[in-house]
């Protein structure tokens, strides 16, 4: 008598009977007439599963999407009001400069460890930074990488570079140059924690991340092809600090799920403004070929004339629609552009992102069942708040709040409660802790590569600032501005009428490393108009308060051009 096998549909209302040999039973004397039934019918139920899967999720949204009446003059002042928020949110250029002069210590701190040789290791950036997607509370990710290094590198091996690296560490906390020094060597990818003492900028060392940078350098390249999938990222990224639902080790949506759901919302937009990462990939997964392949994508989302307003609240709606199905195996693929079905090791996550470079891997893996409901909470609660806006029931100081916290948005966190000091080095007498007033253009990268792995600086001719000890007369630092903040440029920079500035203030030599100057770059242009609601808006530069001085050029401070992703302009899209 046969066996029958019993397979049970998504819609949990039709069973499908396979008659197989009696042979079955026993696993070895399986036929492999009955390997192949057995085979191709799986394939045929996964098929059948994604298809019913994806249709529900499509009709979830577009049943979500009626709910929320669209105001088109709130919807304009949506608009207005998330280009001010990333206005306000997006980092000074002094913010990029500590940043890399963080990055160059530690490269200094390598050498000290291994000596100037072919055996020291190099320090490159990955994660937010280097995807220009990070904010001032953001960490700073970075990866210690040998020259000639295995493909696969021991761990071992990695958790004894870390731990040269935490020695040093320690004594430097000793005299306070760092804090809260970390070492986590249990972890899947062990690391080393330090927190920068001047700055309070957490940075996260781990070995041989090449995996990581190579994404990063990916999104960053792809973020060139239309700016709202960079406004739009950095937003929802915004968003989910305000409402702690952005770390990992707090089991909720780590920075790249974040991202790429981001993408994915832009890829499934009617018409798309994001293509498939496949396509972007066709040619290589390495920089270079990525590199070349995005440029044959500008433009790409040209007809959609979507508004970052328009898109914030499909992109929440999206997420909304789907949460009851994320149990039963739906997964957002950037890879692929569209809704897929998937499980992980035999188990179904509570929310599934595909990996686009390693697609056996959910980068949202880390979201927790309770979590998940967290993440949902605030999810309709901003939909909520959105539809009270919508209908004029609230006001735009009060969706403020909802969205992003307005305290935190107007007053960013500058660390004040440590003393001012020189970058691990020595306290800057009080009279010259201050800010200073820049011309704009000072400097801007133009390769992401770092140091011998061929990060290049643009001629803009500035000069190399010292890790280590005195810094020569001409590269001496004029400081003026608030007493309560303050930063450094090199007196080479400082226009004779914005020294004045100073009234007399002398010029201070410090021991420790030279800040640099800061950069201003080309910006984003105002949102496209039209789309969803209808509504026309653009980007405004209205000034609520006004922000701390820090790094502001002399004149309006709010007409300033900001900081683009490093290889994106319609004119010159790999460049600056």
């Amino acid at each position: 008598m046969a066996v029958t096998i019993l397979f049970e549909q998504l819609t949990n209302s039709t069973l499908l009977n396979l008659h197989l040999s009696p042979e079955i039973n026993r696993p070895s004397l399986l036929k492999t007439r009955d390997r192949v039934r057995l085979l191709t019918f799986g394939g045929t139920i996964m098929a059948l599963r994604e298809k019913v899967l994806i249709k529900k999720a499509e009709k979830f949204e577009l049943k979500e999407l009626q709910r929320i009446i669209v105001n088109r003059e709130q919807l304009l002042i949506l608009n207005r009001l998330l280009n001010d928020a990333y206005v306000i949110r997006r980092p000074k250029p002094s913010e990029y400069e500590l940043r890399e002069q963080i990055i160059r210590v530690i490269n200094d701190i390598a050498k000290d460890i291994y000596g100037n040789s072919a055996s020291c290791p190099v320090v490159e950036e990955f994660g937010s930074f280097s995807m220009d997607l990070f904010t001032t509370e953001s960490d700073l990710d970075l990866s210690i990488n040998f020259r000639n290094s295995p493909l696969i590198f021991p761990r071992d091996q990695k958790i004894k570079a870390l731990r040269k690296f935490a020695r040093k560490f320690y004594s430097l906390q000793n005299v306070g140059h760092v804090k809260g020094v970390q070492p986590v060597m249990s972890a899947k990818v062990p690391i080393v924690k330090i927190v920068d003492t001047a700055t309070g900028v957490e940075c996260d060392l781990s070995v041989e991340n090449r995996d990581g940078i190579s994404k990063s350098l990916i999104i960053r390249f792809i973020t060139s092809i239309d700016q709202r999938f960079q406004k739009l990222s950095f937003l929802m990224k915004v968003w989910a600090k305000a409402h702690d639902i952005n770390s990992s080790k707090d089991r909720t949506l780590n920075s790249l799920s974040i991202i790429l759901l981001v993408a994915f919302h832009l890829q499934t937009r009617d018409p798309p403004i994001l293509p498939p990462f496949s396509a972007i990939l066709k040619d290589g997964e390495d920089p270079a070929s990525v590199r070349k392949s995005v440029r044959n994508f500008h433009n790409y989302g040209v007809r959609n004339r979507e508004t970052l307003g328009e898109l914030f609240v499909s992109f929440l709606i999206k997420l909304a629609s789907v949460e009851k199905l994320w149990h039963k195996g739906l997964c957002a693929s950037p890879y692929l552009g569209h809704w897929t079905s998937k499980t992980w090791e035999t188990k179904i996550a509570s929310m599934s992102v595909e990996d686009f470079t390693d697609r056996t891997q959910n980068v949202a893996r880390a979201v927790g069942k309770s979590e998940v409901e967290k993440i949902y909470n605030c999810i309709h609660h901003t939909i909520q708040s959105l539809s009270h806006f919508m209908n004029i029931k609230i006001g735009e100081l009060k969706l403020k709040e909802s969205l992003f916290g307005i305290d935190r948005m107007l007053h960013p966190s500058v660390p004040t409660s440590q003393p001012v000091a020189g970058h691990w080095g020595v306290p800057v007498p009080p009279q010259h802790r201050a800010v200073t007033t820049v011309s704009e253009n000072v400097w801007a990268k133009q390769s992401f590569d770092h140091q011998p792995t061929k990060r290049m600086w643009v001629a803009e001719a500035v000069p190399a600032t010292q890790s280590w000890g005195p810094i020569p007369p001409h590269h001496q630092f004029v400081a003026t501005g608030p007493t309560n903040l303050w930063a450094r440029q090199s007196f080479d920079y400082q226009p004779t009428k914005r020294t004045r500035v100073a009234e007399g203030l002398p010029a201070t030599q410090s021991r420790g490393p030279g800040w640099g100057e800061p950069r201003w770059t080309q910006g984003w242009d105002e949102a496209h108009t039209g789309g969803w609601g209808g509504a026309h808006g653009s980007a405004s530069m209205v000034d609520y308060h006004q922000r701390a001085q820090e790094m502001q050029p002399a004149g309006d401070p709010w007409e300033r051009r900001l900081q683009q992703p490093l290889y994106g302009s319609s004119s010159n899209p790999y460049g600056r």
